[in-house]
């Protein structure tokens, strides 16, 4: 598993495997989530998961059914400017806006766009469809307040990693589906896109550092909870009756994830029915790997193509 990793992402696997816990095993998720949160500010944290471009400037903002939000800006644009709203990852169950700083600051710079990254109600306290429901009142929010954000709500993308890709991937479904918002794009990073058929990735991968087949299936027990077992389309967007009409999609993998799979099969669905899809997998790199440029290089490729794919869309 480990033979085509970068040193800096086996090493870092390797000290993974031996100080860290799976989520199997977390039985106090708030603590979990506010240990995240203190690593991220530490010299370590900041390596690892990366440093804001200061050339973006950052505001909290409240968002939707009253979500607090990160607005990357790019310094000195003029508006109105092309949105990014981008859900985090967390397996629906942890995370926060605060990971994707090192992501959508260089996206706002980059493509003079403004990125959005809402918080949502979180499993097992509010499992699905409550991060839907918060997802899509933050799409619709964006778009009534375009003037006063100072974005072009025609010129609209979402974007999100890992449950953010799914949610992103069922915000693009449910847009279409209502006749709106209009979406020029999305951005599937690592996406899961179903709950509960076990593809040959899972299995190849079942023991990867940060996310293992026992991780993914307890996220998916918590975040569906009683309603485990419901093939609602907005769980497993792979399972909606049709996906034509989506906007162009940019899915991009990891080569040793046990989600690889969901990415590609969900491309395979996408391109069978008739939607633009760029796909990329990228050799060496883990689950995360976009929250991860400080020991898993070829996120900077990524990054630039995620940029590249924006400024055709947008």
């Amino acid at each position: 598993m480990t033979s085509s990793m970068a040193p800096r992402t086996r090493l870092f696997a390797a000290l993974l495997k031996v100080s860290e816990k799976g989520i199997e095993d977390v039985v106090d998720l708030p603590a979990h989530r506010a240990k995240r949160a203190k690593l991220q500010r530490t010299p370590v944290g900041r390596f690892v998961f990366g440093r804001a471009d200061r050339a973006a400037s950052v505001e909290e903002i409240t968002v939707g059914n009253g979500s607090r939000a990160l607005v990357h800006r790019p310094v000195g644009a003029i508006a109105p400017l092309p949105c990014v709203i981008n859900f985090h990852g967390g397996g629906w169950v942890q995370g926060n806006p605060e990971q994707s700083h090192w992501m959508a600051s260089r996206i706002a710079v980059r493509n003079r766009a403004v990125v959005i990254s809402p918080a949502y109600r979180l499993a097992s306290e509010h499992p699905f469809p409550a991060g839907v429901e918060d997802c899509w009142a933050t799409l619709e929010w964006v778009v009534a307040h375009a003037a006063e954000l100072g974005v072009d709500p025609h010129r609209l993308s979402v974007m999100g990693d890992s449950a953010g890709g799914n949610l992103a991937a069922v915000m693009a479904l449910l847009a279409r589906d209502a006749g709106g918002p209009e979406l020029r794009s999305q951005v599937l990073i690592y996406p899961g896109t179903e709950m509960y058929d076990r593809w040959p990735s899972e299995d190849r991968h079942a023991e990867a550092p940060v996310l293992t087949s026992r991780n993914m299936r307890a996220f998916v027990r918590l975040y569906m909870g009683e309603r485990y077992g419901d093939e609602d389309f907005r769980a497993s967007p792979i399972r909606a009756q049709s996906h034509a009409g989506l906007p162009k999609t940019f899915i991009l993998t990891a080569e040793l994830d046990p989600l690889l799979d969901n990415g590609a099969r969900y491309r395979d669905v996408l391109v069978a029915a008739g939607v633009p899809v760029r796909y990329a997998e990228y050799d060496g790199a883990i689950h995360g790997f976009m929250s991860l440029p400080g020991v898993v290089p070829v996120a900077r490729q990524a990054l630039d193509d995620i940029v590249d794919f924006l400024a055709q869309t947008l």
